[in-house]
């Protein structure tokens, strides 16, 4: 039974806030920026390479959720 709880609360431990992360005011990851800037291109937006890992994820979300780019992952 803890084997099952635990197994429940890793699926359904909720992704930190960006602002919360420790290392979010350092510059984006590449990986990061390689899909902000194809998000970006996708909706029309003008690709922004100067942001926070925290700014990009944020960034991110919202440009999936803009292009459909995401949904219903799982």
């Amino acid at each position: 039974m803890n084997s099952d709880e635990t197994a429940g609360n890793v699926q359904g431990t909720p992704e930190k806030d960006p602002s919360d992360w420790t290392t979010g005011e350092e510059p984006m990851t590449g990986p990061q920026a390689s899909y902000l800037e194809t998000l970006s291109r996708e909706a029309g937006e003008e690709f922004d390479g100067g942001l926070t890992k925290a700014e990009a994820s944020r960034r991110i979300d919202e440009l999936q959720a803009r292009t459909g780019r995401g949904v219903g992952g799982g």
